[in-house]
């Protein structure tokens, strides 16, 4: 599955729809100076002839409420709420109203929307209430809708500043996913190009080493030799050049089909086999990348007759039409597996990657006494 950064609008969405959370440091902070302004409260009310003890008590209960906010902001709510009433039943309801307007910056910064509008409704009724009670005193309310005002952009600023901080870890931490991916995808690439080239260049030299014991077979072998080590360091010199950031070589690997055919044709029969190709492998419909898949899939499946292949013949057949281009390859199985070639199974999953990559299709399996080895690729 493809990674996606979450976009301005997801980021918005989050941040509408749910409450947030105080970080540990905030935590901290605001819990040493709830501490401390609870202190002064104490201290005053101790050592203050002639203190406002209820008026006191209900600013210190106030203070005391604002520390749920640092986990529950909703049951900080309505315990504020619960004590401006009680503080409007015993007079002292300015005081308290006070605390709820500094509230609406916690409110902003840690609530969801629900919790918003009913704070902010709650906070205006407060102050209605304020405002209607006769206490032979005059109140100016519009200090503390200033008073919510500012601590409320506070607060909606830092949760802001907070959603760009989570929003760009997770950017980061996406796109240090995406280029772990990248260099896994590479590391799978370069390990797929040695298994395809050099792979197949092996085998033909551990096959003739066992050949050359044999006086007829040893100029043969020894010429194959040759050519196989040769061929093998040509392909990791390619493969290293592709994978290296710096100049690339000008020696290109072409893929082309005719060319792949005809140096199976000869390995193979250089082990002993007869081959038979069919079909003209340089048909001009056969669009470019249908010869590089079907070059790659006769390159393997000759690594694999080398190691497994029975007595007898070899058939590489190439069939093209205005829709499709096929390749078959058919070769004997052998009367009993060999054990001393040991087999993962990835030359097998790399083809049918690479058919099934193209639009096309692939099947391998036995067929008689025969191995068919089928890939069908669209011409257009």
């Amino acid at each position: 599955m493809p990674l996606r950064l979450p976009s301005r609008d997801d980021q918005g969405r989050l941040r509408l729809n749910r409450g947030e959370r105080l970080t540990t440091v905030e935590r901290i902070v605001m819990l040493t100076f709830l501490v401390i302004v609870m202190a002064i409260d104490v201290v005053n009310v101790t050592f203050t002839p002639g203190a406002d003890l209820v008026g006191s008590l209900l600013s210190i209960t106030a203070t005391a409420v604002f520390v749920l906010y640092l986990w529950w902001p909703t049951t900080a709510t309505a315990a504020l709420g619960v004590v401006f009433a009680i503080s409007v039943g015993v007079g002292k309801e300015a005081a308290v109203l006070f605390a709820a307007a500094i509230a609406a910056g916690m409110v902003l910064r840690l609530g969801a929307t629900a919790l918003v509008l009913s704070y902010a409704g709650g906070f205006l009724v407060a102050t209605a209430v304020v405002a209607l009670v006769d206490r032979g005193e005059s109140v100016n309310v519009g200090i503390y809708l200033v008073i919510a005002a500012v601590a409320g952009a506070i607060g909606f600023a830092l949760r802001l500043a907070s959603a760009r901080g989570e929003s760009l870890e997770q950017q980061l931490a996406a796109r240090a996913e995406q280029e772990r991916q990248a260099v896994l995808a590479e590391r799978r690439w370069i390990a797929g190009e040695l298994h395809d080239s050099i792979a197949h260049h092996l085998t033909i030299v551990s096959l003739h080493v066992q050949m050359l014991d044999d006086p007829s077979a040893l100029k043969g072998s020894q010429d194959a030799i040759r050519i196989a080590t040769r061929k093998a360091m040509a392909d990791l010199r390619f493969v290293i050049d592709l994978a290296d950031d710096g100049p690339r070589s000008t020696v290109a690997h072409t893929g082309d089909l005719a060319t792949a055919i005809t140096e199976a044709a000869t390995e193979i029969e250089a082990a002993g086999y007869r081959v038979i190709t069919e079909g003209n492998t340089n048909d001009e419909r056969i669009p470019r990348i249908a010869e590089i898949v079907l070059a790659r899939i006769v390159r393997e499946s000759t690594t694999n007759i080398l190691k497994y292949a029975g007595h007898g013949d070899v058939v590489i057949r190439v069939e093209t039409d205005d829709d499709t281009v096929a390749l078959t390859m058919l070769s004997p199985l052998a009367d009993t597996p060999r054990r001393d070639v040991p087999s993962s199974g990835t030359g097998l999953n790399r083809m049918a990657e690479r058919v099934i990559g193209a639009s096309g299709d692939f099947a391998t399996g036995p067929e008689g006494d025969q191995w068919r080895v089928a890939a069908r690729l669209p011409v257009t």
